[in-house]
């Protein structure tokens, strides 16, 4: 066979495996337009409009659409310029379906209301740049125009979520619940209150950033005391507040007194709100970080005893 046979649309059909129709289609579109027609009008084909329909078959294969499938066989853009176009839409096509099945997966442990999977599925098909938008205007709310603690803020700005593109349920719903978190009215106002009591200390003189090292003395010492059964409230927990208030005197540069105690209860109390906890525990969930013990019995005794010791 030369590369002057002409074929039929029904030759095509034949060696191509499609139908009649849709060659026909090709053809009125132009994509694999007839090389010649027969004395009685029917559209003939050589050689190169079989590879061309060769071609045109296995673009349409891979997913792509008409217009650029025709600029490829017209040579407009080359193969592999519109492969790589493909795999990235590809790409973003199946984290839309990772997450969908994460969604539903989410949803079928949970047993959730028909707004709560409408909600699920808003949230979690969000933008990496939305989710942080999100974060962070709840960030701007809660310190903008105030001079709290700068090392807090800058490690609240650098902890944003992301999750990945192949996610757990439990990483759906932690997304979800950190999301109605950080647009809470209440969790907000309570932020804002402690970004206020950092901006009245600072104005104060307290030029301290974050204390992980009291929190450590703090965990080690009441976590000996939880741990030998001792109430907050009984005279065993006296040496245990006593060396505490004591530590917090020589970080703050103040006298361990009365003062210092109602000062540091006060502190704690504004500090102590669980949801602040709750918040990096979700956190932790949703970047696939090791999720910290929690701190609330250990401060929650802490409290308790620190008020038994002052009278409140």
């Amino acid at each position: 066979m030369d590369g002057d046979t002409l074929f039929t649309i029904g030759d095509l059909a034949r060696r191509t495996g499609l139908t009649v129709k849709t060659i026909r289609f090709y053809s009125d579109t132009g994509v694999v337009p007839p090389t010649d027609r027969s004395p009685a009008g029917y559209r003939l084909y050589d050689i190169d409009a079989l590879a061309r329909l060769d071609l045109v078959r296995t673009l349409r294969d891979l997913g792509l659409d008409l217009a650029l499938i025709r600029q490829v066989v017209d040579r407009e853009v080359s193969v592999p310029e519109v492969a790589a176009i493909h795999a990235d839409a590809l790409e973003v096509q199946i984290r839309t379906l990772r997450l969908r099945r994460a969604v539903l997966r989410a949803v079928a442990k949970r047993g959730s209301t028909p707004e709560e999977t409408d909600l699920m599925h808003k949230l979690a098909k969000l933008s990496d740049h939305e989710r942080r938008r999100l974060v962070t205007d709840f960030i701007d709310d809660a310190f903008g125009g105030l001079d709290a603690n700068a090392d807090l803020v800058d490690m609240l700005r650098a902890a944003m979520p992301e999750l990945p593109d192949d996610p757990e349920p439990e990483q759906v719903e932690a997304w979800v619940e950190l999301a109605e978190l950080t647009r809470d009215p209440d969790f907000r106002a309570a932020v804002r209150r402690m970004a206020e009591y950092q901006a009245a200390e600072r104005a104060r003189g307290d030029a301290t950033g974050l204390h992980h090292d009291l929190t450590e003395a703090v965990r080690d010492g009441v976590g000996r005391a939880l741990d030998a059964g001792i109430a907050p409230t009984a005279a065993e927990a006296v040496p245990v507040v006593d060396a505490l208030t004591a530590r917090y005197a020589q970080t703050f540069g103040r006298a361990d007194d009365a003062e210092l105690r109602h000062w540091l209860l006060t502190r704690l109390e504004i500090a102590g709100d669980p949801r602040t906890e709750r918040y990096w525990h979700l956190l932790a969930v949703i970047n696939g970080w090791p999720v910290p013990p929690s701190l609330a019995p250990v401060f929650t005794w802490f409290t308790q005893a620190l008020r038994a010791r002052t009278g409140q």
